[in-house]
């Protein structure tokens, strides 16, 4: 039986994606990012971008 997820659910349990073989790309989710907020700051290579969690559940990235 499949579990209904919903962007704001912070305790339950997500299923893991499988990693395409050949790829050994690193998963992070993004709850784990936002603890709990819905923006956050990102630094890279000196310059600051601002990551956000729409109303729909979608993210935006902005420099």
């Amino acid at each position: 039986m499949a579990e209904t997820v919903t962007p704001n659910d912070t305790d339950t349990a997500r299923p893991s994606q499988p990693t395409p073989i050949g790829q050994n790309q690193r998963v992070v989710e993004s709850r784990d990012l936002f603890r709990g907020d819905s923006e956050i700051l990102i630094s890279h290579d000196g310059t600051i971008y601002r990551m956000r969690i729409t109303r729909q559940g979608k993210l935006i990235l902005n420099k």
